[in-house]
């Protein structure tokens, strides 16, 4: 829920008897300019009502709104803006250099030796991601700290928690980026469909910078399979909310699809190319 018109039980009888009435907005402030936008839309609704109940202003009637922004009272843009600078930090970290460092391996014939070999291709793929997986911890650790002290963004839920589902996040990213380098012969070919299929929809289908719910019905059911999008509700919900898991246990749910699906379809791809 964005946004609530509080009506008191006895507003008609205030309003109508007194000429008076009072009535609250609590707006979900943690997108500062989606809060914004409905609070305007609400105020000039019940403005408008009064206009329909008083058109020529005969008897002065007057209803005061008294607006509440809820996580974020300063509306500050560093709400939103920490989040999804965190989706699109660890998705170019992990899924770019990932798919360009397994594609730089099969360009300089290093992975001839390693089809050769005796080691097994999920451990090749695991040494492969977890270097990456450590960088993007020390990326989380950096922003959070920045975002805390500099920005003063408050972090109101468990630490552990969003830890917990950043971490998820990336592995979502390092098994899109081992399949984008199955799929891959060239460094350019991988960055440019790391470009192009994922940082491109991860800016305009994340809801970090165009609201989703604004946006057509397609293109809406197309942001559901955008990885970012879910994490970006869940580090919203998490730091600036402070919800548990209890209420983004969908939103985790399918990043572990998307994870187990790209890391299966990876790892099949790769055992293939051993065949």
């Amino acid at each position: 829920m964005k946004i609530a018109l509080v009506i008191p039980p006895d507003f008609e009888t205030g309003f109508f008897q007194q000429n008076n009435g009072d009535l609250q907005i609590i707006a979900d402030a943690s997108d500062p300019n989606v809060a914004t936008t409905l609070t305007n839309y609400l105020s000039a609704i019940v403005q408008d009502f009064q206009k329909e109940v008083n058109p020529n202003h005969i008897i002065p009637y007057s209803i005061q709104l008294d607006t509440r922004m809820l996580y974020n009272p300063q509306l500050k843009g560093a709400y939103n803006f920490v989040p999804g600078v965190m989706a699109m930090v660890l998705l170019l970290v992990c899924t770019m250099m990932t798919a360009l460092t397994v594609v730089k391996e099969k360009e300089m014939g290093n992975m001839e030796i390693l089809l050769v070999s005796p080691m097994n291709p999920i451990r090749i793929i695991i040494a492969k991601a977890v270097p990456y997986l450590l960088l993007s911890i020390i990326n989380i650790t950096t922003i959070l700290l920045l975002s805390y002290f500099v920005l003063e963004v408050p972090i109101n839920g468990s630490l552990l928690l969003l830890y917990a589902e950043s971490i998820l996040f990336i592995l979502v990213s390092l098994g899109l980026g081992l399949l984008i380098s199955s799929a891959t012969d060239s460094q350019q070919s991988a960055m440019f469909i790391s470009l192009i299929v994922m940082f491109l929809p991860t800016v305009m289908f994340s809801g970090f910078i165009f609201p989703i719910e604004n946006m057509p019905l397609p293109l809406r059911i197309v942001s559901n399979i955008i990885p970012a999008k879910w994490f970006f509700i869940i580090v919203k919900s998490v730091m600036i909310k402070g919800v548990g898991l209890s209420l983004i246990w969908r939103e985790t749910a399918v990043l572990t699809g998307m994870m187990l699906f790209f890391f299966g379809l990876a790892i099949k791809k790769f055992k293939i190319r051993l065949a």
